[in-house]
């Protein structure tokens, strides 16, 4: 060790020691991505097949393949458990966020039960987003003659299947735009391109599962191609002036989403039985929602409606976060230094529970 230790008694960093000493199989004293890979396997109760297998992924990329010797290591373990900046960082750069990209779209239920938010205007840029996103909205409503006090199927239906096929246009824009600016100049993304692409996709699912609900009909169809082509092409410009305005545009609009499923939810709960809202609450799903969000053999619309909602919030506060990175930032969501602090924070907090039930620490990160 090159300094004392704040956090690791002797009595655990000997632990540790014998748990790298097994995991050594080159016995060269240093660790590697699989050695690292056996090393989370002792403690298969705390992580997951694929926590696991990202965990090395993002370790091997983010270190060029060049192992860590364990006293470095054990430094490391030692600053996470003391929550203090690392000065042996685990890895060398963030590049694999370039490439590294997995979202789990299967929620707890705390994760279900979302806080309705709201961002308040903080200069003249996002006064006018917002005030773009509330005209939209009420042109709409009044167009489609959404009601809020008398919700029915049909609307819901109608309203979310329209909203949905363009909802899915502003990720992809941003991911085209970043991906041929990364090719223009010749530099890194940090990520941001693979997060936008997920959430155009994820809203695209949810347009598949509803439209299994709901056939819509040619004049329905034709609509869809005229906005999309309209707000395509209007958003794309907008983007390339200014993409921070767009961002926020985008997580006003989410807030409105969160603030309409939410109502169709309460809708839904409420319905009188023998209503046709009351039937969603045990009418089964598709199967392409029961898979894509694991809902369970016998997952509801009701339950979809509820991720549908967890989706739309996770998509307003990262397009509220997106407005304020920077040139150069890495994907917040998915930085790799992040998501390795948060697996050795875990090892650290159980082999250290198994020593005294006493000494833990967050896992948060």
């Amino acid at each position: 060790m090159t300094r004392p230790l704040e956090k690791l008694d002797d009595h655990t960093v000997a632990k540790i020691q014998h748990e790298l000493s097994q995991v050594d199989l080159n016995e060269d004293g240093r660790m590697d991505a699989d050695e690292l890979v056996d090393l989370l396997k002792k403690h298969h109760s705390e992580f997951t097949d694929e926590e696991i297998v990202e965990a090395r992924e993002l370790f091997y990329a983010g270190r060029g393949g060049v192992s860590i010797s364990f006293a470095d290591f054990i430094e490391v373990l030692d600053e996470i458990a003391a929550k203090n900046k690392t000065d042996h960082p685990i890895l060398d750069g963030n590049c694999s966020a370039e490439y590294i990209y997995r979202k789990n779209h299967h929620y707890s239920n705390e994760e279900l039960d979302i806080e309705l938010t709201h961002i308040p205007p903080k200069n003249l840029r996002d006064r006018i987003a917002f005030n773009a996103v509330k005209v939209v909205r009420s042109a709409f409503d009044n167009m489609t003659g959404w009601n809020n006090k008398a919700i029915t199927k049909s609307m819901v239906l109608h309203r979310v299947i329209f909203l949905e096929t363009i909802a899915a246009v502003p990720g992809f824009i941003a991911a085209i735009v970043r991906h041929f600016k990364s090719l223009r100049r010749m530099e890194r993304d940090g990520g941001l391109l693979q997060l936008f692409l997920e959430e155009a996709n994820n809203e695209r699912m949810h347009l598949l599962c509803f439209i299994k609900m709901k056939n819509p009909g040619t004049l329905f169809r034709g609509a869809v191609v005229v906005s999309q082509f309209g707000f395509g092409t209007a958003f794309m410009a907008s983007y390339m002036i200014s993409p921070q305005f767009c961002h926020r545009f985008v997580g006003y609009v989410e807030e409105e989403a969160c603030s309409t499923y939410t109502k169709i939810i309460h809708a839904i709960e409420e319905a009188p039985e023998g209503s046709e809202l009351a039937s969603w609450r045990t009418e089964k799903a598709p199967a392409i929602a029961i898979g894509y969000w694991e809902l369970g053999e016998n997952g509801t619309i009701l339950d979809l409606m509820y991720a549908v909602r967890a989706d739309e919030a996770e998509h307003r506060d990262v397009n509220h976060a997106a407005t304020g990175l920077k040139l150069g930032d890495t994907n917040p969501y998915n930085d790799p230094e992040m998501k390795i602090g948060i697996v050795l924070r875990k090892y650290v907090q159980d082999i250290m529970s198994r020593d005294d039930g006493n000494k833990k620490i967050e896992t948060s990160s």
